[in-house]
C-alpha cells in the first residue's frame, strides 16, 4: 500500500495575520512539523498551494486558487498517475498530528470530525472529485465529503486548530490547547 501525503498550504492566513505555514512552533516553522509527521507515515509528500524548499509542489486542480479542495483534487490526480493507493491530506498548520493518524483514519475515505481538511482518501477517487469540481460551484470540503460518502473519525486525542497567534502560543505551552 503506497501512501502520498499532501500538505494543503494555499490559504491566505487572514485570521492568523501573517504566513501561518512559516510561523514558528518551538523554533521550527509549522509546515516543518507537519512534514515531519507525514514523513513517518507516507511514502512521498507533496505540497499544494505554495512552493516550499525540499518538497515537491503541485498546482491546485483544476486551476490555482481553488482552496483545500483544489489541493486535494491535485493530490488525488498525482497519486493515481504515480502508483499511490491513497492520499493522507493535512493542512500546513496541523503541527501536532498523532503518529498513527493514517491508521486511525483507515479505511478510506475518512476525515477528522471538525477538521475535514485532515483525511485519508483512496487514489481511485481522483476521477470522481475532478468530475464533481467541474460541475459544482461549491469549493467547500464538507460539500465534497457529503458527496464522497467519507466517514467522520474521532481521533484518539484532540489535534490543535491554529487560527491565530494565541492558538500557537497555547500549543507551545506545556498544557497545550
Amino acid at each position: 500500500m503506497r501512501r502520498l501525503g499532501v500538505i494543503l498550504a494555499g490559504g491566505q492566513s487572514k485570521r492568523f495575520g501573517s504566513d501561518k505555514a512559516e510561523a514558528l512552533l518551538n523554533g521550527k516553522p509549522l509546515i516543518e512539523h507537519v512534514r515531519g509527521h507525514l514523513a513517518i507515515q507516507c511514502d512521498a509528500i507533496v505540497i499544494c498551494g505554495r512552493e516550499y524548499t525540499g518538497t515537491k509542489s503541485i498546482a491546485d486542480r483544476p486551476s490555482p486558487g481553488e482552496g483545500p479542495l483544489g489541493g486535494l483534487n491535485a493530490a488525488l490526480s498525482h497519486a493515481s498517475k504515480n502508483g499511490f493507493d491513497e492520499v493522507l491530506s493535512v493542512a500546513c498548520d496541523n503541527a501536532d498530528l498523532p503518529e498513527d493518524i493514517a491508521e486511525q483514519l483507515s479505511p478510506p475515505p475518512a476525515y477528522v470530525a471538525l477538521q475535514p481538511v485532515i483525511g485519508l482518501w483512496p487514489a481511485t477517487m481522483s476521477g470522481q472529485l475532478n468530475q464533481w469540481m467541474r460541475i459544482q460551484d461549491k469549493r467547500a470540503m464538507m460539500a465534497w465529503i457529503e458527496e464522497s460518502g467519507a466517514r467522520p473519525v474521532q481521533l484518539s486525542r484532540k489535534t490543535a486548530n491554529i487560527n491565530n497567534p494565541e492558538d500557537l502560543t497555547a500549543l507551545e505551552n506545556p498544557n497545550g490547547i
